[in-house]
């Protein structure tokens, strides 16, 4: 069984590269209520990085996130 992780909001950010999956997953956030989750598909290696940090300087909970075959999702919850 595969665990799934609720998500208010999607984007997909595959075939962008650094920073813009960032960017976008900024703004997406600011549309956002507090406590929502936004669930980002990147194909960026450079994305996990960046995401781990964004979270910890911005507040922001990285629930969980996943890689298989290139493509990388991130699960954010807005602070």
């Amino acid at each position: 069984m595969i665990d799934v992780v609720a998500c208010d909001a999607e984007l997909d950010a595959s075939g962008l590269n650094c920073p813009l999956p960032l960017l976008k997953a900024k703004l997406e956030l600011n549309r956002l209520a507090s406590g929502a989750v936004l669930k980002v598909t990147a194909t960026d290696a450079g994305s996990q990085r960046d995401f781990h940090t964004f979270a910890r300087l911005a507040g922001h909970t990285l629930v969980r996130e996943e890689e298989a075959a290139g493509v990388y999702c991130y699960w954010l919850r807005k602070a």
